[in-house]
């Protein structure tokens, strides 16, 4: 039996895991990862990437090696509902309705003004070995897949794990001072008896991945193309691509679809019913596997248990309506890693990983019941636009398709009505401020006493906004001829970054001894309209518009996670003594 000590353990490799360990190697922190599987996820899953996750990897060197592979929004930025794929009838291949989505389309200006960096659609299938390569590049030796977990002891000074190699039974003693989970809520989190709390059991779903060439009647450039069948209620089905090849010429497929009555293990029948559902009685196809998971809304009672800290699907499972889950796991990292190196590095007392809890659990719950809001409504409101519902016999359904698709002013109504109530998926599909403009209340943060921006009820407008708490506002800034987003002056050290005018001399003195007084690096950017003073340029003015941060004296402090963690006014009557104190609050170094 061999030994290893480490500051962290993370047990699990998946999505969170992998992104976690790339973090905490951007901090310089050493650390395990241990994962039971041989490698990778085999199987597609989660396949969106929202603007805020893309943003983050981006800050740590991941995004243009996850982009190259992965479609962009001009390729996948709509979401279409059809009749079916094909077939030799006259309801048979029919768009219902179609509508710009996850930033494509009429959408794209509304997103890049909202971030240096678009949406992207992955599958996990595809994403995790990119983050393996960039954990293992990082942190190699130290990435330990075909291992699991077998036992834990918590103490107050640790964590001691007992990790076994799969393949030849050894045991290794670990010892770390803490421990990030991420392994789906499957060993640490029963181990230590945090229990989940909401709704475990929703439905039960199956999605069949398959190869197929579908280029004859694919036109593409959809993120998830609903089928409602005119004439069997039980052919309705999803169908996603996941490449590796994007739009017409796509080869693998994932297809939520109802099995009822089939056994899921005759590869015969379930191929036959993706025939049947798509309405290509001979396809050809390679049936990869067939999924049945359950829809849970649920959230841990907590997030930090003593030195175990709970991530991802550990720490909460929802519906995968507006493509929460992935990105809220990996965010959950991002948040958590640059906590764990000031702590770890003595910049910052443990206090602060509780913030982590305070922080990221409101988000969760928020995600939840927007992914369960969005789910119910697509369930019945979108079948009631087109005309169906429990009140509508099955001998009706095809006579409501052709009415829907008649040239007549009856059919002209119902498509005018279909296509209002459509746009209210825009809570579901277009739900950027629901991505990015979440933020935190309570927690690393100095609450200026300002109340946040209005929030659109359906989630479709971003408002940036400097107010401590939320994510600093994106703007392009110049210097020396060179186009950087403000997000990318925000290093992935576990340093502060303050943000000021050209006339802000007093805080970069102020940032040194604050800097000098607690050892926490700060960096201070002055960004002004290219007079004397600013090392950036605020060329089209969208910095001094979003920021508050130009008048005389104002200054905008951001934590490593881009978040802002105080606001300052100008009217500070000793600058130093104020930033020194909301570092002070921030890092947990005193009780607020």
């Amino acid at each position: 039996m061999s030994t290893l000590t480490v500051p962290v353990l993370i047990v699990g490799g998946g999505g969170s895991g992998l992104a976690a360990s790339v973090f905490l190697s951007g901090h310089g922190v050493d650390h395990l990862l241990v994962e039971r599987r041989a490698d990778t996820s085999r199987l597609p899953k989660a396949h969106y990437l929202n603007q805020r996750t893309m943003g983050i990897f981006r800050q740590y060197g991941l995004a243009d090696d996850v982009a190259e592979p992965a479609a962009d929004p001009q390729q996948f930025g709509k979401v279409r509902w059809q009749t079916t794929l094909t077939g030799p009838g006259p309801l048979d291949g029919r768009v219902i309705h179609e509508m710009d989505g996850f930033g494509g389309g009429a959408l794209r200006a509304t997103y890049e003004a909202a971030g240096p960096v678009l949406p992207a659609k992955l599958p996990q299938l595809r994403l995790e070995p990119v983050l393996r390569r960039h954990a293992e590049k990082h942190n190699p030796g130290h990435i330990r897949f075909g291992h699991e977990l077998v036992s834990l002891t918590e103490a107050a000074d640790g964590i001691t794990a007992e990790i076994r190699c799969v393949d030849t039974g050894e045991i290794t003693t670990v010892t770390a001072r803490y421990l990030i989970a991420a392994d789906a809520g499957r060993t640490v989190g029963p181990a230590l008896g945090v229990r989940m709390e909401g709704l475990p059991a929703l439905f039960d779903a199956t999605t069949a991945y398959f190869s197929a060439d579908l280029s004859e009647w694919w036109t593409g450039g959809s993120v998830i193309t609903w089928f409602l069948n005119p004439y069997r209620p039980d052919l309705s089905s999803a169908l996603i691509e996941m490449g590796p090849t994007w739009g017409r010429h796509c080869e693998e497929w994932g297809l939520h679809l109802p099995l009822a009555g089939i056994d899921r293990t005759d590869e015969k029948a379930v191929a036959d019913r993706i025939r049947e559902v798509l309405g290509v009685p001979g396809l050809d196809l390679t049936l990869h596997d067939v999924t049945s998971w359950s829809v849970e809304a649920v959230i841990a009672e907590r997030y930090r248990h003593g030195r175990a800290f709970l991530v991802g699907d550990a720490a909460h499972r929802q519906p995968p309506a507006v493509g929460l889950g992935l990105n809220s796991g990996i965010q959950d990292a991002h948040n958590l890693a640059w906590k764990l190196a000031a702590v770890l590095s003595g910049r910052a007392d443990d206090r602060l990983l509780d913030t982590y809890e305070a922080e990221r659990r409101p988000v969760a719950q928020s995600n939840t019941a927007w992914a369960m809001s969005a789910a119910a409504h697509h369930q019945v409101v979108i079948d009631a636009a087109v005309g169906l519902g429990p009140h509508v016999p099955p001998e009706r359904r095809t006579p409501v398709f052709f009415s829907y698709f008649s040239p007549t002013p009856v059919g002209a109504a119902q498509r005018a009505r279909a296509a209002e109530i459509f746009a209210t998926h825009r809570g579901e599909c277009q739900a950027l401020d629901v991505e990015t403009g979440f933020a935190y209340e309570r927690g690393a943060v100095v609450p200026d006493g300002s109340r946040p921006p209005a929030r659109s009820p359906l989630g479709d407008a971003y408002r940036p906004t400097t107010r401590p708490g939320h994510l600093l506002p994106h703007a392009w800034v110049e210097r020396d001829g060179r186009r950087v987003s403000t997000h990318d002056l925000v290093g992935s050290v576990p340093g502060f970054t303050l943000f000021t005018g050209a006339d802000g001399a007093v805080w970069t003195e102020a940032a040194e001894r604050a800097a000098e007084k607690l050892s926490v690096p700060v960096t201070v950017v002055r960004i002004g309209d290219g007079g004397e003073g600013a090392e950036y340029t605020d060329a089209d003015g969208a910095w001094r518009r979003l920021s508050g941060a130009d008048g005389a004296g104002a200054a905008v402090l951001v934590r490593p996670d881009q978040h802002v963690a105080w606001r300052a006014t100008g009217t500070e009557p000793d600058p130093a003594e104020a930033l020194t104190e909301a570092l002070v609050l921030v890092l947990g170094l005193r009780a607020p």
